[in-house]
């Protein structure tokens, strides 16, 4: 139908159903880079009164869209262009795919009536994004543009959440169609519950070996957060006396100092211990696949997807179901039933806790270290000390990140964001950028390794420009050190910087050239003050300092691929 045929009261654009669909799922901002595929759901999104934050590069865009999911629970939202858009935003996909966040992904495309003749940007996107998504598809026509959107959305909630991938072609997306004939779902109104209990049966069998257990441990992994399920795991922990270590975005769930939190001794624990619950992580490299769990133990996995359970490692026991409700369930089957457990539980922590100290022991000299360069223990230490309640920590790095994995600790639950399973570095701008405009109460602490910054860096123009302040923190030592280590574990001294050694760059200049705060930092105790100068100045800021070039972090020597 000619579109001058409708009052335009009462015809609608694909654009325009895109966005009124994003609103009644709750998103609130876009982030994109602009592309004439596209720019019609930006018409959209502004008379729905979503937010519109043009970014400096696709992959920028994908992972705000992750780290906005990660902080909200609700799905993050990112639209590119076709071609070169959309491949330059795989990466953020694969990286949200991997760390099970649930992100919709819209990619332009060429007009249908252009199929397969060569239109600009023209790509099999939809076979490109199939294997690093739950969902990807094509909207065939402008009538079926908010129902698509809402399908691709229901898709990420499948299971273990995870990304979706929808493209529109050109002229799907400008046409115009009359509202009656357009199906716009309503907020609310086609998911179903995913919040699983897990068999009640296994259930019994868990609480029945809780209250024999000995020597129980529990790994807390990221989908405690996805699920916001940090009430029950505490409930959990401290009802049954359960020593805790904590990953991902797990970490957090219980504060510093609790007499539950354990960190240090993770691998003494896994050795000795003789029930290992593991709740939503997956026995991957982290893991060591599940070699790391004593061959004695008995292994129980809690996992909302159930083709994780029990892959790569046997175990004893699997639950399918959301976190919380299973540790609730658990919590309620056990509770009063340890007897004279109390005892055994409270001698199985105390020597957790020796081991606690001693490890820290040995390292508080490089903790306290005033040694210039600066040693990275030390600065990690620093930053540490200078987190709040309310600050979310940020890592993007190799090295340095795996150096604030054994020291940094979130004083609250959803305030721990690394990149997930994938390892992509790049993520911490726009992980940065997406935790001010979803959390603008919470203030943002960022450490960078120096080559992960320059990945994804320039988009430190977009945080000045939206005014989102943040605190990033470089530890630079000019080189790619975690790649560094294993080439000169394998062949020698005389080959180990081919390909990792990176310029001395001044980023403290770089951020006052874009409008930021910046400060150089050489001298151990220059940290603290330069961090709460950062936070004083309201702006984004880079903090520059200078570490030791030939200290690595124990996690990265005892990587395997370098064995």
């Amino acid at each position: 139908m000619p579109e001058d045929s409708e009052d335009s009261q009462e015809s609608i654009s694909g654009g325009h159903l895109v966005a009124k669909a994003l609103k009644a799922e709750g998103v609130d901002v876009v982030y994109t880079l602009c592309g004439g595929h596209i720019i019609d759901i930006y018409d959209g999104c502004v008379d729905e009164g979503i937010q519109v934050v043009d970014v400096r590069h696709e992959q920028v865009a994908a992972h705000a869209a992750d780290g906005h999911a990660r902080l909200t629970g609700r799905p993050g939202c990112a639209v590119v262009t076709a071609g070169p858009g959309t491949t330059d935003a795989v990466t953020g996909v694969a990286n949200a795919f991997r760390a099970e966040s649930p992100m919709l992904l819209i990619g332009g495309q060429g007009a249908l009536k252009q199929h397969r003749m060569g239109s600009l940007q023209d790509l099999p996107h939809v076979d490109m994004m199939a294997p690093i998504t739950k969902f990807a598809a094509t909207v065939p026509d402008t009538a079926r543009a908010a129902d698509m959107v809402s399908m691709a959305f229901r898709e990420c909630f499948h299971g273990a959440p995870g990304p979706s991938f929808l493209e529109i072609p050109r002229d799907v997306l400008d046409a115009k169609v009359p509202l009656a004939a357009a199906r716009i779902p309503r907020a609310g109104a086609y998911r179903a519950s995913t919040r699983n209990a897990g068999d009640p049966d296994a259930v019994e069998r868990l609480a029945d070996l809780l209250v024999h257990a000995e020597r129980p441990a529990v790994l807390l992994g990221s989908q405690v957060w996805t699920c916001r399920a940090t009430d029950a795991a505490t409930g959990f922990v401290r009802a049954l006396d359960v020593p805790a270590y904590m990953n991902g975005a797990g970490r957090g769930t219980l504060p510093p100092g609790d007499p539950h939190h354990f960190q240090l001794s993770r691998r003494h624990a896994f050795a000795k211990a003789d029930l290992i619950i593991i709740v939503g992580t997956p026995f991957d490299f982290r893991m060591g696949y599940g070699r790391r769990l004593s061959a004695d133990a008995t292994v129980v996995q809690i996992d909302l997807d159930y083709r994780t359970v029990g892959k790569n490692r046997d175990i004893d026991l699997g639950i399918v179901g959301d976190a919380g409700r299973v540790l609730s369930a658990v919590t309620e089957a056990a509770s009063g039933r340890l007897n004279g457990g109390a005892a055994r539980r409270k001698e199985w922590r105390d020597e957790l806790r020796a081991v606690e100290r001693a490890a820290l022991d040995k390292r508080l000299p490089q903790l306290r270290s005033d040694a210039a360069p600066i040693h990275p223990y030390r600065l990690v230490s620093e930053i540490n000390d200078f987190l709040t309640e309310d600050s979310v920590y940020i890592g993007d790095g190799g090295d340095i990140v795996t150096f604030s994995g054994q020291v940094v600790q979130p004083k609250s639950p959803g305030h721990w964001m690394d990149p997930g399973p994938l390892g992509t570095l790049g993520v911490g701008i726009p992980f940065a950028m997406a935790a001010k405009l979803a959390r603008p109460d919470k203030e943002v602490v960022t450490l960078f390794g120096d080559g992960a910054f320059t990945l994804t860096g320039w988009d430190f123009e977009t945080l000045v420009r939206f005014g989102l302040p943040f605190i990033g923190v470089i530890g630079n030592n000019s080189s790619m050190n975690q790649i560094r280590y294993g080439q000169k574990a394998k062949y020698g001294a005389a080959r180990e910087r081919v390909g990792n050694t990176l310029g001395d760059v001044p980023f403290d200049r770089f951020a006052r050239m874009l409008g930021g705060h910046g400060e150089e930092v050489r001298d151990p105790a220059g940290i603290a003050p330069a961090l709460r100068r950062a936070r004083e100045s309201g702006k984004p800021s880079l903090i520059n300092v200078w570490i030791d070039p030939d200290a690595y972090a124990p996690g990265t020597m005892n990587q395997t691929m370098y064995k």
